[in-house]
Order: structure tokens, then sequence, then C-alpha cells
């Protein structure tokens, strides 16, 4: 049986130096499932995508990752996302950070299948405890960050704006067609033919022409 794997080093960021860590610095909040009925060295596989990324981006990786242990990692991943908004009030999730992750060696369950010749084989069910770290991001990457790609609050109010806008420019339009509707509606329309005696009795002799001419075609 091989050592635990203990990666608790914090991840180098862009702009943070590589310090232990101390009471200066954000604090490292952890989540650890223990007795995981998976083989360590297959989560270490799906560890290994997601250290050092942002929370958002390990959660896209492991929802889109084919492998079982994702599932896993996934569930320690929001566990350790809640503590860190529970105990240390870090409820932004888009400032955290996979700083470590990692996979120690559970107990081993033994098995046995039957061989040939009266033969037994042992099968060794492997379990692991996957701990996973997240820790807040350096103050100089979230400001670079905030200028080059605002989060999703900032992309709502965008949205919300462009929107308005858009209501802004289709009211005019609006307002020209109520405007037309409203002299449609007030227009004074001449009576049709037959709608008054006056009409009916001018309209007569034009019939009483257009009899005659249709019986002398019939004639000829």
């Amino acid at each position: 049986m091989t050592g635990p794997k203990l990666n608790e080093y914090p991840v180098k960021r862009p702009g943070a130096k590589r310090l232990p860590v101390t009471a200066e610095q954000p604090p490292a909040v952890r989540a650890l499932a223990r007795f995981v009925r998976v083989s360590p060295s297959k989560v270490r596989v799906v560890l290994d995508l997601i250290r050092g990324s942002d929370v958002e981006r390990a959660r896209e990786i492991l929802r889109f990752c084919d492998r079982d242990a994702a599932e896993v990692v996934g569930k320690v991943l929001d566990s350790a996302v809640a503590n860190a908004s529970a105990n240390h009030e870090l409820h932004d999730s888009e400032e955290l950070y996979v700083s470590a992750c990692y996979a120690d060696e559970g107990p081993t369950l033994k098995r046995w299948r039957p061989r040939a010749r009266g033969r037994a084989t042992r099968i060794r069910k492997r379990t692991c405890h996957v701990t996973v770290i997240v820790s807040r991001l350096p103050d100089e990457e979230l400001r670079v960050r905030r200028t080059r790609q605002p989060g999703a609050a900032d992309r709502r109010r965008r949205t919300a704006a462009s929107k308005r806008a858009a209501r802004k420019e289709a009211a005019p339009a609006a307002e020209v067609e109520e405007v037309a509707e409203e002299t449609v509606e007030g227009a004074v329309v001449a009576p049709a033919a037959g709608d008054t005696p006056e009409a009916e009795a001018a309209a007569e002799p034009a019939e009483d022409e257009a009899a005659e001419t249709q019986e002398e075609e019939q004639d000829k």
C-alpha cells in the first residue's frame, strides 16, 4: 500500500507568489468525502482536470466529463463551496478556485472468486478519501478579471439595458401606428351606392340601360 497522496500546497496563480499558507492569506476551505467506493487512481485522473481551475470552470469540466468519478468529485466541490459560503462568508463562487485536490487511499475490501481446480482468486475492492480545497483568488487577479471579463451580474445589467433601449426604439413606431389608426377611425367615409334613397334613384336608370343592352346582345 502506497503512502497518502497529500497535495495541500496551494496552486500558484498568476500575480500571486507561491508561499505557505499563513493567517494573512485568505482561508482555504476544504470538503472531504471518506470511504468512497472508487479506486483512488481513477479519482486522481478527474482531480487533475480541475486542479487550479476556477469553481465555475471546474463545474463545467465535471459536468461534461464521461468518468463516473466526476459525479463524486462534483459533490465534494459543491460541499467545499457551501462551506466557504457558510463558515467564511465567501458567498461569491466566482471568486473561488480549486487550490488543491487529492485522493488518499482508504481501506481495501477483500473478496474471493472461484477459479479452476478448486482455487480462489482475491478481488481487491479499493476505496479512497477525496479532498477538495477552494481558496479565494488574489485581489490583483480579481481586479484584472473584472475589467476583462465582467461577471454574470454585469452581463445581466447589460442585457437589461439593451432590452430597455430596444423598447424605447420600438415605442415611436407604435405611437405612429396608433395615430394612423385614430385617423382612420375619425375619418368621414362616403356612403356606398344604394345606401341612400337618392343614390338608389340615380342608380336605377343605369341598371335599366344595362339590362336593355344585354337583351339586344342576346337577340343578335
